[in-house]
């Protein structure tokens, strides 16, 4: 019997499994980074042993220092999570070679469909070797870890080289492996999923399916079981092709295999030989704890009999630290509290007063609802979600509350491109106008000591706030009876305190919940800058400065750039590595480099000077593209997030989902599709 385990991962997936061993019984030890010294997943764990460093690559990589952590820590097994070494067989091997128990499949089951195109050459599936123009567009994918990291969309010929080397780059880092690999990318897919379970005894359930095609960057965003509107007998093909190639590989544990579905046929994409981050859509609909199962299956218990039946439908929802509208950038921050309603279920490795660094996976928590409709199930999480409290960095709450309650969606019409076509109507702001004045009203209430009201009328009160890029301006007045609106006018103050304002618009009374953190203030789900009542002096940048649009680390300059170059519109300057990710910094115009004061190894802030590119009519027109209030960046590609990191999307880390457009995948039989999920 298992009695500690040690797990080899962070964040939201290192707690959920914390939880069911405390459910279990069992002891928990945490690892943990310099940067995640205090994380709640540290917090939460029995023990905790540190790993020296911040990058991945130095800590939770090093699968050396983890078997050595839980041996100190008196461990007898090890659960790696999703992401990071989760698909590692020399992990596993160092594992079970310490004498410990190892919570996943074996090692050669890991070999043969952890790497991608192993994978795919057991199905008789070969990578495309000479990339010509009719075999546009292509993916070029890692072939080890997932979460959409090492991934890049081809469509045009001379974009390949510097996409092979980006993706090499951004899988070397993520997981330690830079192979990768090119196969054709398929437009208008559906993502669709199966997940197994496999005792030591050949048992083998295969556990419904799940859809997972709203992705962005090739990281999942929203997931549900059972997939919907599949024909029974596709369903059917789906359950025997996962069990057929489990049983390939004489699998044991948690496991998931993905698909592509186009024109009603399955094409395989790949197994992921691990837990999945969406694997809490399964637990909800067939009653089970996988990482329970999981366990037990270690112990070498077998599995009861048949699956479960499954209930109801369930949906999750992915909630990032990061600004869908502004190329989905991460954001980083305090997180000052994050609640959501009761009846849904949530996964996080977040708590309040936590800090959303650099280095890890931007995700904050999943948000699951189930219940006994598909259609109540998206109501039921996307009522959740627009209640929820989330003070902190910007967030893609309210992407996900549009996209769950969007035609396409809730008719099961998405595919893979669903945000291709729909990320601009979804991120349109539609801040409430009144939510200024509230803010001010509470603050007003908040600082005013012996009331503001005078005998003899004065002129209002003013309060400027940013809300959703513009400024607003309030004005309002103390009174014998309280505060009266002045601007916006036809508005009565029902109720004025710290936390809690009340207005009555058109005779409809409204409640708007007030928190204040420095000069951000949230009124219900909109956040709000205080601003100055006299402008402070704004640093000027030359025209063509290049800043950094987040905070990360320069890991590459372009080679033989100085100041003197010259350069093309579209040109990469400058790599910056945030979260887990490679962002490319590129040249908006044709023109000069005059600075480049930015070195490899600089850690930066947003708003960082990196370069200044000088236009020069004789270099060429301008290309569409940011200056200096914006650089041109490179989507990067990502897949699942781990409760964290690159890990895995899965880990959340890695899992797969796609910033809207095809995947790439194969049919063993057939065409290729493509994959956009890196890893689930």
């Amino acid at each position: 019997m298992i009695t500690s385990v040690l797990v080899a991962n962070r964040g939201e997936i290192a707690c959920r499994i914390f939880r069911t061993c405390r459910e279990l019984g069992i002891r928990t030890v945490a690892v943990h980074s310099d940067p995640d010294e205090d994380a709640l997943h540290t917090r939460v764990a029995d023990a905790a042993v540190r790993l020296p460093g911040a990058a991945p690559a130095e800590t939770y990589l090093r699968g050396d220092l983890v078997v050595k952590a839980a041996l100190a820590a008196g461990a007898d097994a090890v659960h790696p999570g999703y992401g990071f070494l989760s698909e590692n067989a020399d992990f596993a091997r160092a594992v079970t070679d310490a004498g410990l128990v190892w919570i996943g499949p074996p090692p050669q089951a890991i070999e043969a469909m952890a790497s991608k195109t192993r994978a795919k050459e057991l199905l008789g599936i070969e990578p495309l070797k000479d990339v010509t123009e009719a075999d546009l567009p292509v993916l070029v994918k890692a072939a080890a870890g997932g979460g959409g990291r090492g991934m890049r969309i081809v469509r045009r010929l001379e974009e390949l080289d510097a996409a092979l080397e980006g993706a090499r780059a951004e899988a070397e880092s993520a997981f330690g492996d830079g192979e990768v690999f090119v196969e054709p990318y398929v437009e208008r897919a559906r993502h669709v999923e199966v997940q197994i379970l496999a005792d030591a005894h050949g048992t083998v359930w295969a556990l419904g399916t799940r859809d997972c095609s709203l992705q962005r960057r090739h990281q999942k965003v929203i997931e549900e079981a059972p997939a919907p509107g599949l024909p029974a007998a596709l369903e059917r093909e789906l359950h025997a092709l996962a069990v057929r190639a489990a049983r390939a590989v004489s699998y044991v544990g948690a496991g998931t295999v993905e698909f592509l579905v186009a024109d009603g046929r399955a094409h395989f994409l790949e197994m992921n030989t691990r837990l999945q981050v969406e694997h809490p859509v399964t637990e909800e609909v067939f009653g089970l704890d996988l990482v329970a199962e999981q366990i037990r299956i270690a112990e070498g218990r077998p599995l009861a009999g048949d699956p479960p039946r499954p209930q109801g439908h369930a949906v999750e929802a992915r909630l990032y630290a990061e600004d869908p509208a502004s190329g989905w950038a991460p954001q980083t921050g305090t997180l000052h509290r994050l609640a959501v309603p009761g009846g849904v279920r949530l996964d996080t490795g977040y708590g309040d007063g936590d800090t959303i660094g650099v280095h890890y996976d931007p995700m904050l928590a999943k948000v699951v609802a189930h219940a006994p409709s598909r259609a109540e199930a998206l109501r039921k999480l996307a009522g959740a979600l627009e209640r929820a409290v989330v003070h902190g960095p910007v967030t893609n709450r309210e992407l996900l509350v549009r996209s769950l309650r969007h035609e396409e969606f809730i008719s099961a019409r998405m595919d893979t491109g669903f945000y291709d076509r729909h990320l601009d109507g979804l991120t349109v702001p539609a801040p409430d106008p009144y939510a200024p004045l509230a803010a001010a009203l509470a603050d007003a209430h908040g600082r005013s000591r012996f009331g503001g009201w005078r005998n003899v009328p004065s002129q209002p009160q003013v309060k400027r706030y940013a809300m959703a890029g513009e400024e607003h301006e309030v004005r309002y007045r103390h009174t014998r009876h309280g505060f009266d609106a002045v601007d916006p006018a036809g508005v009565r103050v029902v109720r004025a305190g710290a936390d809690l304002v009340v207005l009555e618009v058109d005779g409809v009374r409204r409640r708007y919940e007030v928190a204040r953190h420095g000069t951000d203030v949230y009124v219900n789900g909109d956040r709000l800058t205080l601003l100055p009542r006299f402008p402070e002096a704004v640093v000027q940048h030359a025209p063509g400065s290049l800043l950094a649009p987040m905070p990360g680390t320069v890991v590459r300059v372009a080679d033989g750039l100085v100041p003197g170059a010259r350069v093309r519109a579209g040109e990469p300057i400058v790599w910056l590595e945030a979260m887990k990710m490679q962002h490319v910094i590129s040249a908006p115009v044709a023109g000069v480099l005059t600075e480049l004061p930015v070195t490899p190894g600089r850690q930066v802030t947003v708003g960082t000077l990196l370069a200044v590119v000088q236009e020069s009519p004789a270099a060429g027109s301008p290309a569409a593209g940011p200056s200096a209030s914006g650089p041109s960046v490179s989507e990067p590609s990502g897949d699942e997030p781990s409760a964290s990191d690159p890990s895995g999307a899965d880990s959340s880390t890695s899992d797969s989902s796609a910033s809207g457009g095809p995947v790439s995948g194969f049919s063993p039989a057939g065409p290729s599709a493509s994959d956009p999920s890196a890893g689930g």
